[in-house]
Order: structure tokens, then sequence, then C-alpha cells
């Protein structure tokens, strides 16, 4: 009998900081960041084949199935369960509600390949460890082992050197521009500075309180920002925008613009705002910090 997990959260993620502490010879840049989970993102269905199928059987505009993470997510796990296990007949049919934009800055596609991941271990009883997941996810891009690993995180490296981080329990107000950036664009700029200089976990201000929470907002830039905001004007007009409500910046490399709140009423008003403020090609809406991936407990490794 078929098994299926429907409405799987891909969660969204914001980083409350980035810098850019260097470069590697391969070309690949070094980071530091914390990433922060939230409680809004993609929502995933996944339904088992017995006929080794792997479809995904909701249209992406501008994402052939071929290529799609979800798909490649799915085939990886099926190739790596081979050798453990009798895998020809594992097979889905996933479909998705796509939520979160491309080239947004909030992981959308790294999120739903490791919510794949995830799903599918579970379904497929592949018996793969958060560990072994993670291993899996790095081939599919540098953001996926960090959903894999299921809670916040300070990063480093390429981004895949993490280890828990508290978090204050904000609420954000996040707005999309309108645009896709591509990431390559801007970590190939000759104007992005690549020398920050490092820290250490501790030099976070990172605790699940109030008292904590202003300081952890002003804490570090993201470095990727002055380059992007030049490249797309309409990154830093939503910048000086919601800059008026706080501490507005922009995560990963782009496009999404947030800003962290006290409280769901301060985050309610700075939304009514957005909407309010005649800008078409703004999409605005909120979510609150979580502690941890809405699919850790199918893993059999915990933190």
């Amino acid at each position: 009998m078929n098994q299926r997990l429907d409405n799987c959260l891909a969660p969204a993620k914001l980083n409350l900081f980035l810098h850019v502490v260097g470069r590697r010879a391969d070309g690949y840049h070094l980071l530091q960041t914390v990433f922060q989970l939230l409680d809004h993102g993609d929502l995933l269905h996944f339904e088992t084949r017995a006929d080794g199928l792997i479809r995904r059987v909701t249209d992406v505009p501008g994402v052939p199935e071929s290529s799609d993470l979800i798909v490649r997510a799915a085939t990886l796990l099926r190739s790596a369960a081979a050798e453990r296990m009798d895998a020809s007949r594992l097979g889905a049919d996933i479909a998705i509600d796509k939520r979160l934009p491309m080239g947004g800055g909030l992981g959308g596609g790294s999120s739903d390949a490791a919510t794949t991941l995830m799903a599918l271990n579970h379904l497929w009883q592949t018996g793969f460890s958060r560990q072994e997941l993670m291993a899996l996810g790095l081939q599919l891009g540098a953001d996926v082992p960090f959903f894999i690993f299921g809670r916040n995180a300070f990063a480093e490296g390429v981004g895949e050197e993490l280890a828990p981080v508290d978090t204050p329990r904000d609420w954000y107000v996040v707005i999309e521009p309108g645009i896709s950036v591509p990431t390559p664009q801007i970590f190939c700029s000759p104007e992005l500075t690549r020398d920050s200089k490092p820290i250490r976990i501790t030099d976070f201000p990172s605790a699940p309180r109030n008292s904590a929470a202003t300081n952890s907002r002003r804490f570090g830039k993201n470095d990727l920002q002055e380059v992007a905001a030049k490249l797309f004007p309409q990154i830093d007009e939503c910048i000086t925008w919601l800059g008026r409500f706080g501490d507005a910046r922009m995560t990963g490399s782009g496009a999404c613009v947030f800003c962290a709140f006290d409280d769901e009423q301060q985050a309610d008003q700075a939304l009514q705002a957005v909407r309010t403020a005649g800008r078409e090609n703004w999409k605005a809406w909120k979510a609150s910090a979580i502690e941890r991936h809405p699919l850790s407990h199918l893993l059999q490794i915990e933190h």
C-alpha cells in the first residue's frame, strides 16, 4: 500500500548576519552567518510508488522537472539506498505548494531538497542518519545540510560547518521586492569585500529573551547587501522603506529584505503599512522564529 506524508513544511531561513571572511583556492567563499528558521515556507506532499518512478506532479514555472532539486534529492537518496537495500522499486509522487520565491535568499530550493530527503528517508525506510543525510544534501547545495541539521545554527566554511545556537523568539516581516537575484552575480562582483574579521560563536548575542533580541538584531551586517543593492535598486528601496521600523537588512544574496519585531502585534502593524504603501511589485508576509525543523522528529539521531 502506498504511504503518504502531506503538508510537509520546507521552512524558509533568514541570515541574521552574513560575513564573507575569505575565499578558498577553488573560488568558493568562506562565510560566517547565523541561520534562522521560520514557520513559513513551501509545503510538500509525498506519496510512495512501487514502480520506481519519481515524479513531480506539480508544475513549477521556470523549473523543469528533471533539474528540480526535489527530484534530484529523491533520485540521490534512492541511489544511495541502493548500496544497502533493493531500491529498484522505490518511487514517489511529489507535489509542492510553492510559496517561497526563487532567488530570494530564503533557501527555498535547498529547503525543498532537505524536506524531500527527510520525508522519503522516512517513507522508504532507508534508515539514513541525520549526518548521512547532511552529507548527501551537501552534494545538492551548500545550504541543504543546514535544513537537515534541523535547528538554528552558526555556520562557517561555505555554510556546511554548523553549530547549534539560540536565537531570540522574534517575529519577522519579509518583503519580496518582485525580482530574482542570481547568487553568482553577487559573489563574482569585484566590489564584494571578502575580508571581514572572523568572529566566534560566543560573539553572537544569542538568547531566547527579548533583552538579547535588540543586540542580536544589530549584530554584524550582510556583506553581500551593498553589492546587491547597487546592482538591484529595488533591494535598496525595500531596505530604506522597511528601515523605518527597525534594523532592516537583506537575507542571503537577496532579494528578500526582513525586519525583526518583539511581538506579533508590532509585526502586524508593519505588515499593514507595507500592504497599504501602494508598491505593486512588493509581496510581504510575516513569520515567527522557530527553534527546530518541523520534520526533525523523523530522523533517528537527534541533537
